[in-house]
């Protein structure tokens, strides 16, 4: 699961993640997961619409600390961050508005 200028191997890691100034939405998910591809256009959408932010999109599974470290277990998990502080979260987004009601905490 990569995007422009993030892939698997250059996620950061929590601590920079904290360290991170402004809105920053982190995607937990998989490439071959059917639910992360439905959500796909659902998140892209929103984001388009959303407020200005950092999006760091983080390949998923087991063995994989940084999920761990905020208890995604379903994908896609999308966690709105704050100054590095959790504001809120969307789990397995199937409309825009889902994304979008997140983007405006």
């Amino acid at each position: 699961m990569t995007d422009a200028g993030n892939s698997a191997v250059d996620v950061p890691d929590r601590q920079e993640i904290e360290a991170m100034p402004g809105l920053v939405l982190l995607e937990f998910g998989t490439d071959w997961c059917p639910h992360c591809q439905a959500a796909q256009p659902v998140i892209a959408a929103a984001l388009a619409a959303g407020p200005a932010l950092r999006h760091i999109r983080v390949e998923d599974g087991p063995g994989r600390r940084l999920g761990r470290s905020y208890r995604v277990k379903l994908w896609p998990t999308l966690i709105l961050l704050r100054a590095g502080e959790e504001i809120g979260r969307a789990v397995r987004p199937t409309k825009q508005d889902d994304v979008a009601v997140l983007l405006r905490q």
